[in-house]
């Protein structure tokens, strides 16, 4: 399934939630577990009516969900939380019954909850999530210095899947911000997070295996790649050489196009969204014509199990395969002669030169 960039959602695994500290893998946790559905929940012997994107418990199964030991903790954080809009919860001073809803909840598309017809809270770890592409948007434009799963997430929401302007996110899922955004730089993302370059670079080399990052040549930047979203097939990792060559043709095809004002960087982030399309119609042609060819050239295991020069006397004197000689074992018999030859020796047509002809038999 494409994950393009006019989208304005994109899926989650609930098996897979933002690792790390920070507000954004609180609240995905919180997310994964709200109800699919409304309908009525039980908690702890008790029945609560709930709606779509909302939970309804204890304080003790709010800090199970929050991975948090301590009460205040957690509403502190549930507090932060609602300040940013991302939830409104409210808390029975009497019963200790806390609810909370989700307000960014995606109600057209919530993944396979789970099985059963009365469940309205999904089974742990199972479907996805759909988030809001520019659900961490509100940290940017609020100065908000991100954490761990913050920027996690942040890259996850904005990973593109077969985008037709961004030519690099055919070969894998590929994180781009914007338009004109294929195209990363570690001082971009720094200035997003509100973090220094080289922390940038640690999040970066300690979540390798998630967000590999290429290095491009020059002052190009970088090219980050999500190698955990799901898109249904093994995805292996682009090289590095395809992913210079592709490069090399974009930079031929914009020559002309250049800019002197804007740098190395801002300009190659336009011919990327400029000429995906064309470097995509070529690389579909050259496959086309290799496929073409490939159906014009015998096949390696095709064998040729015989090779005569006369055959029309000589093979009176050949036994056939079906003497129990197998294929990868041939055997000729002849009657006239105990060297192997081509035909036999009083034949006066037989072989290369009459008769002249002695060796191994061809097979």
């Amino acid at each position: 399934m494409k994950c393009l960039l006019k989208y304005q959602w994109i899926k989650l695994p609930r098996n897979q939630l933002p690792p790390g500290k920070g507000i954004m893998g609180i609240w995905a946790r919180l997310a994964s577990r709200a109800a699919f559905r409304s309908g009525k929940a039980t908690y702890c012997g008790y029945i609560n009516e709930v709606t779509v994107g909302t939970w309804a418990g204890g304080i003790v199964g709010l800090k199970s969900i929050m991975g948090m030991k301590r009460r205040q903790q957690a509403l502190e954080m549930m507090d932060r939380l609602a300040d940013l809009s991302y939830i409104g919860y409210t808390l029975d001073p009497k019963s200790k019954k806390l609810t909370y809803k989700i307000t960014d909840w995606v109600v057209r598309c919530s993944g396979e909850p789970c099985t059963g017809h009365e469940a309205v809270y999904v089974t742990e770890g199972y479907g996805f999530l759909c988030l809001p592409r520019n659900v961490t948007q509100r940290l940017v434009e609020q100065g908000y210095s991100f954490d761990e799963s913050d920027a996690w997430l942040d890259l996850w929401c904005h990973t593109v899947w077969q985008e037709p302007s961004n030519v690099f996110s055919h070969m894998a899922p590929s994180v781009q911000f914007g338009q004109y955004g294929a195209v990363l730089t570690l001082e971009f993302l720094g200035r997003r997070w509100r973090w220094e370059k080289t922390k940038v670079w640690r999040f970066f080399r300690k979540h390798a295996d998630a967000f590999p990052l290429y290095k491009l040549p020059g002052s190009f930047g970088c090219l980050v790649f999500n190698a955990a979203y799901p898109t249904g097939e093994r995805i292996p990792q682009p090289a590095m050489d395809q992913i210079e060559r592709i490069l090399s043709e974009i930079r031929i095809l914009g020559r002309n196009a250049r800019n002197k004002t804007s740098s190395d960087h801002a300009q190659l982030c336009k011919l990327v969204a400029w000429y995906s399309r064309t470097i995509l119609q070529q690389e579909q042609t050259k496959t086309g014509q290799a496929s073409a060819v490939e159906g014009r050239v015998a096949h390696s295991d095709c064998n040729n199990t015989r090779a005569y020069f006369s055959p029309c006397k000589i093979l009176e004197y050949v036994w056939e395969d079906c003497q129990g000689v197998t294929s990868c074992m041939a055997r000729f018999e002849f009657f006239h002669s105990v060297l192997p030859r081509a035909g036999p020796v009083d034949q006066d047509n037989g072989g290369i030169e009459h008769d002249r002809f002695e060796g191994i038999p061809l097979w």
